[in-house]
């Protein structure tokens, strides 16, 4: 599908005015409340061309909401590419070089291997690394219901489910590509206190994307008590929203030839109901659920050898 078939109904904001930020580190601030608590780290713009994060992130800084106990950081984090953001061609600026949200290990964080965003990843590990609690602000390619990624662990489904939005939850392992930043270091170990979720807000441009950044922003933030519910109340609906439920991923397509097709047009969660079901081709190899009832989740429009064509998972009772 191409960009035609979302128009572009968000405007990017102006983060000029946080360049030099507070923190040592362009694009970074923080602040910190006399009382104790938790260090919470809100992340957007780790692909420069999804608007919502750093639309959510623009509002708290303007409205200057500062953290009621222990410490709030905020971080734009693929400036490079977001600069290059164009109406015109909006999914151009999704990396300069490569994938940001694929560079999360030791081994490629510490490599020799170079790129614009290894540059900004190794820049911003420590602030990453410093946080007690990370959530990732995304959109996505299709116009589909917003989604929290919660990781593979108990921990981030307990979270997920206590900060009640959006609806669905998603635990998943992430990419074979490589490790997402949600996954790094503690997030992604069973043993540590630290945690962290990733929202798909929606369809990369559409205004819908920005509301959900933003609820889930302050519902996160007012769940580890660094915002308070009165501060918080203003950007929050007052109708009670449904029971969250969770998809657990089994398995994540990915891609091994230069010539994967879907067997329809996918747009995400759409629940296949028998076994076996086309999904699609890659090459002359046929991809088919491996049971009854699988859910598929963020098909991609991107499908090129070695990506994730698309994750399979079933609705947790």
């Amino acid at each position: 599908m191409s960009d035609a078939a979302y128009p572009v109904a968000l405007a990017p904001p102006d983060i000029g005015p946080y360049r030099v930020g507070n923190a040592g580190i362009e694009y970074v601030l923080r602040f910190r409340a006399d009382a104790p608590g938790p260090h919470a780290l809100v992340t957007a713009l780790v692909h420069g061309n999804e608007l919502c994060g750093a639309i959510a992130l623009d509002l708290l800084l303007r409205k200057g909401l500062r953290p009621a106990r222990g410490t709030l950081t905020v971080a734009f984090c693929n400036v490079a590419a977001f600069s290059r953001f164009d109406p015109a061609q909006p999914s151009a600026s999704r990396f300069v070089d490569e994938d940001f949200n694929r560079l999360w290990s030791e081994e490629v964080l510490g490599g020799s291997r170079r790129s614009t965003e290894l540059a900004r990843a190794r820049q911003l590990r420590p602030v990453v690394e410093a946080a007690d609690f990370l959530l990732d602000i995304h959109s996505m390619q299709h116009a589909t219901a917003p989604l929290m990624l919660c990781g593979p662990l108990e921990k981030g489904r307990a979270w997920a489910r206590r900060v009640g939005f959006p609806e669905l939850i998603v635990s998943d392992h992430g990419h074979a590509a490589g490790r997402r930043m949600r996954d790094h270091g503690g997030f992604g170990d069973p043993a540590s206190a630290k945690n962290a979720l990733l929202v798909e807000c929606g369809q990369h441009w559409e205004q819908a994307s920005a509301d959900v950044a933003v609820e889930t922003m302050m519902r996160v933030l007012v769940d580890l008590g660094t915002l308070t519910r009165a501060d918080a109340a203003p950007f929050l609906p007052r109708a009670p929203r449904p029971a969250p439920r969770v998809v657990e991923v089994t398995q994540a397509v990915t891609i091994k030839s230069d010539r994967f097709a879907f067997a329809q047009p996918f747009r995400g969660l759409e629940v296949l109901r028998e076994a076996g079901t086309l999904i699609g081709h890659d090459g002359d190899e046929p991809v088919r659920t491996p049971y009854a009832d699988c859910v598929l989740i963020m098909p991609s429009q991107r499908l090129t050898r070695g990506t994730t064509a698309v994750r399979l998972g079933r609705f947790l009772a």
